[in-house]
Formats: structure tokens, sequence, C-alpha cells
């Protein structure tokens, strides 16, 4: 019988139980020999749960265990997070998490730990929940250069804006829908302000480039100053608007990383994804655009990504999985300066001032001095010299890329 155990009892953590609990049939057919969860790490009192003699308060007890092969990371943070899965790889026990603050920051030396040990550091769970998108890009996609990453990457943002797109809430009353509907935190920061996404976009970044994009260097910026009259714009110009989390490849290696939100035109299928779903759109030089969709959290989505991190690492105890990215000396992340974009400007001014300083594709006629203006494509530092030029003759309220 082979011994795992589990590091956190949350939502995740629990539904990593449960699905070892609920499919033990199926997980011994899949790696030959039943699996049991030996040990649950977590300091409150869960005594009363049927598997309540499982818990420790102590993590030396799975550390120094020798039948305890494979752990479960699902506590989250980058504190004890981050010792207990240094600690668990050095002791030689492979680590497999849904964190994904620890993965996008500390990710390049705990994968160097765990090749140095002979161990694996697994952590599909850690973009898009139960979407299946870090094993096909390493497994399946493997033959591919990328070119470019584009994805809706948060549920509880893309669930804020289908709100606001097809019910006409603000977005302050999504938001308290949200947590109502347990979609959002009570400190919700993270999603909303794009960190989350962030995070994600950099794992992917690293995955798809070789080295580390850190994620305190990339560009971040969140939906709470998205109104329902650039919602509604948005829908003039045939577009909705969504948060993405993107990178693109540029011809001398470096790259693109930054999340913000987007009109989308709504031929694309991103435009489609709606609610708690998640949508990645990957493009290999080989196949070309691929998507992957599906709910990006959900305790029993996740926690079979991290359960399937787990029988991947029991089947391959002799030989690890060959996963790894530098620690950011090659500065591939490029300033956003000089990528290119359409863009969406609402601005309340004169319209002799938006076409001197705007290549403009479309113009509104103005509803009470407020101008909507699409214009042709020009470079991020373009855009922002053009938006101090018009701040000073006017108000830009808002300026969103177009895709």
């Amino acid at each position: 019988m082979i011994k795992v155990a589990i590091m956190g009892h949350g939502t995740v953590g629990s539904g990593v139980y449960e699905v070892f609990d609920m499919n033990a049939d199926k997980i011994a057919k899949t790696v030959g020999e039943p699996v049991e969860v030996k040990y649950v790490l977590d300091l409150r009192d869960f005594s009363s749960l049927p598997y309540g003699n499982k818990f420790v308060t102590d993590f030396s007890v799975i550390e120094n265990d020798p039948e305890v092969t494979v752990v479960a990371e699902v506590m989250g943070g980058v504190g004890a997070a981050y010792q207990f899965t240094k600690r668990c790889l050095e002791a030689g026990k492979s680590v497999c998490t849904s964190n994904k603050e620890l993965v996008a920051t500390k990710g390049e030396e705990l994968l160097k730990i765990a090749e140095e040990h002979g161990v694996n550091y697994m952590f599909e769970a850690s973009v898009g929940g139960g979407i299946p998108v870090i094993r096909p890009m390493l497994q399946c996609l493997a033959a591919n250069e990328f070119n470019e990453i584009c994805g809706i990457l948060n549920g509880t943002t893309n669930y804020i804006l289908t709100q606001m797109i097809h019910n006409g809430v603000t977005f302050a009353d999504a938001l308290k829908q949200a947590q109502l509907n347990g979609y959002a935190e009570k400190d919700p920061t993270a999603d909303i302000e794009g960190h989350d996404a962030c995070r994600k976009i950099c794992i992917l970044s690293d995955l798809a480039y070789g080295d580390k994009f850190d994620p305190d260097q990339v560009s971040c910026e969140g939906i709470t100053k998205i109104t329902l009259e650039d919602v509604a714009n948005a829908d003039k110009l045939g577009c909705v608007i969504k948060l993405l989390g993107r990178s693109v490849r540029c011809e001398n290696g470096t790259a693109y990383a930054y999340v913000a939100p987007h009109l989308i035109h709504k031929e694309s299928p991103l435009a489609a994804v709606e609610d708690v779903f998640n949508a990645i759109m990957i493009d290999g030089n080989a196949t070309g655009e691929v998507m992957f969709y599906g709910k990006g959290a959900g305790k029993l989505a996740t926690a079979s990504a991290v359960v399937a991190d787990m029988l991947d690492s029991i089947e391959h105890k002799d030989k690890r999985r060959r996963i790894f990215w530098g620690d950011g000396s090659k500065h591939l992340l490029r300033p956003l300066d000089t990528l290119q974009s359409a863009w969406y400007v609402r601005f309340k001014g004169a319209q002799k001032d938006v076409e001197e300083l705007l290549p403009v594709e479309s113009l509104t006629e103005p509803a009470e001095g407020v101008f909507v203006v699409q214009t042709r494509k020009l470079s991020t530092a373009e855009m922002n010299a053009a938006a101090e030029k018009l701040n000073a003759r006017g108000e830009v309220r808002a300026a969103m890329r177009i895709l």
C-alpha cells in the first residue's frame, strides 16, 4: 500500500481527501495498488470527522515518516508552505500543489531541489483549477515553440464581468453577489486587482519560455475601474470586456507578459466564456491555436488536478518528470512600451483633440461631451503619451486594448 499525506485541510485539502476516498478503487487500478492518506496536517481540530484520527499538527511527523512518499501541499501562501515543501523535497518526498503564489515566486528553486533529490514537484492545479493545461504544455505540445498564451484565468472577475454584461449590474453590486455565492473572498483584492491572474500567466510563461517571469515585475491591472458605460460601449463596438492574462513571444526570444482588461470581439471563442469558467488559448508554431476550457476553481475540480499529479508522481517515482525554468537571469520579460494594440478610449473633451492626438479608426457622436474612440494600432508608449496630452485638455475616463 502506498502512503501519502495532505498539508492543509481547507477547501482544496478536504477535496483532496474526498477524491482519494470516493475514487479509491479507480486510483488503486491506476497505480497498481491501494493508496492511503496516512496524515492530514492542520492546526485546527477536526477530530469529529470520520477520518479525524489522521490529523497531525506537527509537520515533522510527515517529514520523518519514510512510508510517506508523496505529499499534497494545499496550505496556500509562501511562508510555512514554502518551508514545508522544501523540507519534504529534501526528505525525498514528491510534492504536488495548487499553490499558485508559491509556484510563481519560488517555483524555479523548488524544482531544482526536487531534481537534486530525485523527486517531483508538480503543480497542474495552480493554473486553471481542474482544467488540464500544464501537462498538455509539457507533453502534448512539447514539440512546439509557443508564440502566445492568452486566457481568462480568474473565475471571480469573469463572473463579475458576466453580471455587468448580461444583467446591467454595477461592479460593486456584482462583487457583492460573487461574495454571497462563494466565488469571491471577503478580501477580494487578489482577484479584482488581477494579482491571481498575474501569478498564473507568470507560471505559464515560465513553462513556455524557460525562464522566470516575476509577478512583481509583470504589469497588472484589474477590473475595478470598469463601468457599465464601458460595457455598453464595448457592445456597440461588437465586443465584450474580459480580464486577460497574456504573454506574447517576440522574435528575439523575449516576451511581453501582462494582465489587463480587454475588449474582445464577440466572434472570439474567449468572448463566449462566462461566469466562473476559465479558458486558455495557446498558440504553438506547429499546432496553431488550441484552447483549454472549464471551471477554473472549485473544491473537487482543483482537488482532482492535485490528486492526478500525486498519482503521476507515484507512477514515476523511479523517473522524475523533467520540469524546469531559469531564475530570471535571462531577463526575457520585455517592457510593454513597444507592444502594438488597437485601443478603446472613452474621453471627455473636444473632438479636435482626439483627432489630433490619436490614430482614429472610429469615433462616436458625443454623449454629454464624452467620445468613444476606437484607434488603429499604436504602441503602449504612444498610447500613454497621447493619454497624458489628452488629460491636459480634457479627461481620459477609460483606455483598454482591443483584441
